[in-house]
């Protein structure tokens, strides 16, 4: 539901709210009065309510905080919407650099026919590059606004496999990077949902870990069973995170500062999106930074066993 209507949503409520609370206070008060001091702290909350002793006495503390309330929504809607137009001023930024870079090597190859074999396969590569960075972040802003937020299958899901499966995936990743991934998971760690969407996540955060990595480093991979849950922790070395940083980076407008998203190429989104999947399949996804050090510690209910006899 868009924060908006979250917002008008809860004014609504809370205004309910605040009227049965004050008419079960005060049924021989004048209720005109009273109405007259609700509308106020509803339609303006970031003013101060100056109300008439008799009511500050009995119905001043109710009103204070519907305004409060009030306040503080009305200011995370407004820095919802801000982050959101960053976000569209960034991607159509970075939409705009690789289109641009794709149609000037396509003009190219088109205007020369005599280019020599090897400029054409160069000319071809990069264009080719950038096409796929920009289908990147295509993806990535299509996906955190289309994905459907329903577990339509409940079903088991060798997440060991799972991950055992997508460290050979990423295998020319870490090769071009110069990083060195060596997978330690528990084996038969099963969970139950959707196996497509928590791929996404996964790939999503192992992704994160090669672009804020410094080349030559070791990104760990470690899953292991903790009661009944399980615990996947994806960590690198690189570019720290600020600690001012770290609750914020799963929000879906928040990207980090423009040097760590440029570096990366991508919209930001990625990990937007996991945090969506995790808390879809009951469990949660946090970020820990220390130093040059990041981990991402992902944490999914096991799937319970049946037992016989």
């Amino acid at each position: 539901m868009p924060p908006m209507k979250i917002f008008f949503l809860t004014i609504a409520g809370l205004s309910l709210l605040a009227a049965l609370v004050i008419f079960l206070a005060l049924p021989t008060l004048r209720l005109r009065q009273v109405g007259k001091y609700l509308r106020a702290a509803l339609e303006e909350p970031e003013r101060e309510l100056k109300l008439p002793r008799s009511l500050a006495k009995t119905v001043g503390g109710e009103l204070s905080a519907v305004r409060e309330t009030l306040a503080r929504q009305q200011e995370e809607a407004r820095q919802q919407e801000r982050r959101r137009q960053e976000l569209i001023a960034f991607l159509a930024h970075d939409l705009k650099t690789p289109l641009t870079s794709v149609l000037g090597y396509l003009e190219l190859l088109w205007d020369e026919p005599k280019l020599n074999e090897e400029q054409r396969a160069k000319y071809t590569g990069i264009a080719l590059n950038k096409a796929r960075r920009l289908e990147e972040l295509v993806g990535e802003f299509f996906d955190i606004n289309t994905m459907d937020l329903t577990l339509t299958v409940h079903e088991p899901i060798q997440i060991s496999f799972l991950l055992e499966q997508l460290a050979d995936e990423f295998y020319p990743l870490f090769a071009a990077k110069d990083l060195e991934c060596v997978p330690d998971v528990e084996p038969h760690l099963v969970v139950e949902g959707e196996g497509d969407k928590l791929a996404r996540v996964f790939d999503n955060v192992l992704r994160n870990a090669v672009s804020y990595s410094s080349p030559g480093g070791p990104v760990s991979l470690t899953a292991r069973r903790v009661g009944e849950t399980a615990i996947v922790t994806i960590s690198n070395e690189g570019l720290e995170i600020p600690e001012g940083e770290l609750a914020n980076i799963f929000e879906k407008f928040y990207r980090l500062d423009a040097a760590r998203s440029t570096r990366t190429g991508g919209a930001g989104l990625g990990l937007a999106i996991a945090k969506e999947i995790v808390e879809l399949h009951k469990g949660t996804i946090r970020a820990e930074s220390t130093g040059r050090h990041t981990a991402f510690v992902i944490t999914l209910p096991l799937k319970e066993e049946k037992r016989h006899g």
